[in-house]
């Protein structure tokens, strides 16, 4: 099983993490693409080690990039098998984390965007001790008729989604909405007018909130 690294920011505070904040990027980018949001949530939950994967697999479709599980196939079926064989790294990775750091393995946030955003919820939704939140930013659900029996918790979610996106359509985020609510999993959304396949302000300033919360429960249950 391949080891994951990338870059770590915090905690802001200066002392030792209370939680983990994991940013999982998207397709064709690497854990440098999203670290820059760490100074930014860093003043909202100064106690929190935000840590940015690189994802296992060179990009099969660049030169550059790193990759979740291909793309080339995108059916239903191949999606669920490459995000089913990655889950098992991600949640390796975070456990070591946590081990490393004392944490409980409650304590963490999953946070992805795009292709990171669906490996997110797959594997966070499944980890044996469920997160403390998952924020899925331009995803989708992988897999969604398996979840009902693999569910392991009922996190808190956000999902942001702009409702110009071309690249992962907004409905897929509404039908991700639509199903954890059915499961009865507390659900926020956020639809950004005019965005595409991005984050915007909005976007950035509803994290900060949601680990702002996401925080005072794990501080809450210590």
């Amino acid at each position: 099983m391949p080891s994951l690294k990338g870059p770590q920011w915090g905690p802001a505070s200066g002392g030792k993490p209370k939680m983990l904040v994991v940013l999982v990027h998207g397709v064709g980018a690497d854990g440098n693409d999203l670290i820059d949001l760490a100074p930014y949530w860093g003043k909202t939950v100064p106690d929190a080690l935000f840590v940015s994967p690189h994802a296992p697999e060179p990009y099969d479709q660049a030169p550059m990039g790193r990759q979740w599980f291909s793309l080339r196939d995108r059916s239903p079926a191949r999606m669920a098998y490459g995000v089913r064989a990655v889950a098992p790294v991600l949640d390796t990775y975070i456990a070591e984390l946590c081990a490393e750091h004392g944490l409980p393995e409650s304590a963490v946030v999953l946070m992805g965007f795009s292709q990171g955003a669906m490996t997110s919820l797959f594997t966070g939704l499944r980890r044996k001790t469920p997160p403390a939140g998952i924020m899925a930013y331009a995803g989708a659900l992988i897999d969604p008729d398996s979840l009902a029996a693999e569910i392991t918790g009922k996190p808190r979610v956000l999902i942001v989604h702009g409702l110009e996106d071309e690249v992962v359509v907004p409905e897929r985020g509404r039908a991700a909405e639509e199903a954890l609510k059915a499961l009865g999993l507390p659900v926020e959304s956020l639809w950004c007018p005019g965005l595409g396949h991005g984050i915007d302000d909005a976007g950035i300033s509803t994290g900060a909130l949601f680990l702002q919360r996401a925080a005072s429960e794990i501080e809450d249950a210590a």
